[in-house]
């Protein structure tokens, strides 16, 4: 999926989950996931979503 939709649906995600979520680069494009499904390189992580304000 490309950067911007990617971007979109992380940032949706995060709020309707309630939970942190991150988007993360893969050899086909990018990826949206819950930050405690991720078990990848961290090195693939672009950002992560925390709907919880600091």
């Amino acid at each position: 999926m490309p950067l911007s939709t990617a971007q979109s649906l992380a940032w949706n995600l995060a709020k309707t989950l309630m939970t942190v979520v991150v988007l993360i680069r893969t050899d086909h494009g990018y990826a949206v996931m819950p930050w405690n499904e991720f078990d990848g390189n961290p090195a693939q992580v672009v950002h992560e979503y925390d709907p919880f304000p600091s």
